[in-house]
């Protein structure tokens, strides 16, 4: 299995929202998939099932992401805080896939922050409802104001690829920017009517293999043959369809120019 990351924690938690636990004797009661998932808890009603399930869901989500690991299961957002703290990944500021704590000392409710701006953070959160009570009916997505007292900090996961956080003090593991493909620059129309013999044609004839070129019989190789003009022809018509240009003659007569070999991208060899 890949390594967990921000993005798949919160692909799953994304998927969760609009889930409701069992509603009887006209009210909701705590009877939900993450309650069965956790298990009883002495000293709580319905044989140790009725409890409040938001950090059992935050724990869910994590399970199910195979991030387990990098979030406390429990269903106390106390025992959950002191678990970040303990780890020394705790912050008054918030975090892309970060545990979002709320309440007097962080201990009334809890959910996943997916996205945050200077104002606002907006969340994941289990065992909430529409008006964002810590005793709710189901999961939902939220949008809460960053400085409201009611927000109390956030927990860090240990993500491998870092963490996207508003707070300086951790610009340290903030995530690596992924380096921009390299492509082939244009050799120029030129270089392709001397049937040049080069890697860089094969890896021309991939690419348009991978766009659904399905016309080689052979190949692609590396010499320049009738064969690749033919392919190229089929892009160009191909990629002018696709947007709307209408090019037609010369502008589809499977010599490569600037802008059909750039919009084919072709990797440096």
């Amino acid at each position: 299995m890949t390594t967990p990351i921000a993005a798949d924690v919160l692909k799953v938690a994304k998927a969760e929202v609009g889930t409701k636990e069992t509603r009887a004797n006209g009210r909701w009661v705590n009877d939900s998939k993450y309650n069965k998932w956790y298990g009883r808890i002495p000293g709580y009603g319905r044989d140790g099932m009725d409890y409040p399930w938001c950090a059992v869901w935050v724990a869910w989500v994590a399970d199910r992401a195979g991030a387990a690991a990098l979030y406390p299961k429990t269903a106390s957002c106390a025992v959950g805080m002191a678990w970040f703290r303990k780890a020394g990944r705790f912050s008054e500021y918030p975090a892309i896939g970060a545990q979002a704590f709320f309440g007097p000392n962080g201990g009334t409710h809890t959910g996943i922050v997916y996205d945050y701006d200077d104002t606002w953070i907006y969340t994941y959160e289990g065992n909430t409802n529409a008006s964002g009570g810590a005793e709710g009916d189901g999961v939902y997505a939220k949008k809460r104001l960053r400085r409201d007292p009611y927000t109390y900090g956030y927990g860090y996961p240990k993500f491998a690829e870092g963490i996207r956080s508003a707070d300086p003090a951790w610009a340290s593991e903030a995530p690596k920017p992924k380096p921009k493909p390299s492509y082939a620059p244009f050799p120029g129309t030129a270089w392709f009517r001397k049937a040049p013999n080069s890697a860089l044609i094969k890896a021309m004839g991939k690419r348009l293999v991978a766009e659904g070129y399905g016309g080689y019989r052979v190949g692609p190789g590396n010499q320049w043959t009738d064969a690749d003009r033919r392919a190229f022809a089929w892009w160009q018509k191909t990629y002018s369809a696709r947007r709307g240009l209408g090019w037609s003659g010369s502008d589809v007569d499977g010599w490569p120019g600037r802008t059909s070999w750039d919009a084919l991208k072709v990797p440096k060899g």
